[in-house]
């Protein structure tokens, strides 16, 4: 049974740069699901948005006293989320979650838009709002660490490019080794919202 609900929402470190050997493989992290259920209900809900012109940002099936399955998306053309595509998006879901059953127990459908402390899942995300603040999670200890903040720098082979806190040169991160991250929210984040320059254009 579906409810819907609409919401609006082991390197070295050297000169602020990480290195790593060369045979890391070329397989990215994929940051838009975290279990083998999110997986599926990806494998499900992706196409059918993809064919409505939306892009699946983060997938979660959330435990509680009602289970959450939480969807959070933005048009293809331009990276925005309005209330009517929530709406649009979660009734055609709907419908092919109700076929495929991939949630045994009752829950709660939500969907969502990213918002403006989005989340960063895909490697496109890092290019897009370059410039901005952000908080990174490594999925192993660097420097004694696992959580870097710093001001987004762009991506290029495989690699996102993060300019630390009180560094100057941005260190280069496998894609692969992030396991979560997101924006911060600064004024200059709220006013590029507002002036619409955090849109993007994909394809």
């Amino acid at each position: 049974m579906v409810l819907n609900r609409i919401s609006r929402q082991a390197v070295l470190h050297s000169g602020g740069l990480f290195y790593w050997p060369q045979d890391i493989g070329s397989t990215l992290s994929n940051l838009v699901t975290k279990t083998t259920q999110d997986e599926r209900v990806l494998s499900i809900v992706g196409p059918v948005a993809e064919d409505l012109g939306y892009r699946i940002v983060r997938i979660r099936v959330m435990a509680g006293k009602r289970q959450t399955l939480q969807i959070m998306a933005e048009r293809i053309s331009d990276g925005q989320m309005e209330v009517s595509d929530c709406e649009a998006l979660s009734r055609a879901v709907a419908t092919e979650l109700e076929g495929e059953d991939p949630i045994t127990d009752a829950y709660v459908l939500e969907g969502g838009s990213p918002g403006l402390d989005r989340p960063l899942t895909h490697a496109q995300d890092f290019e897009t709002y370059a410039g901005h603040l952000a908080k990174v999670e490594l999925d192993r200890m660097v420097e004694g660490r696992k959580r870097f903040r710093g001001i987004l720098d762009g991506y290029e082979d495989g690699r996102i490019a993060l300019v630390l806190d009180g560094e100057d040169e941005a260190a280069q991160i496998p894609f692969e080794w992030v396991s979560e991250a997101k924006l911060l929210i600064t004024d200059e984040l709220i006013k590029a919202g507002k002036d619409g320059l955090a849109k993007k254009e994909t394809t």
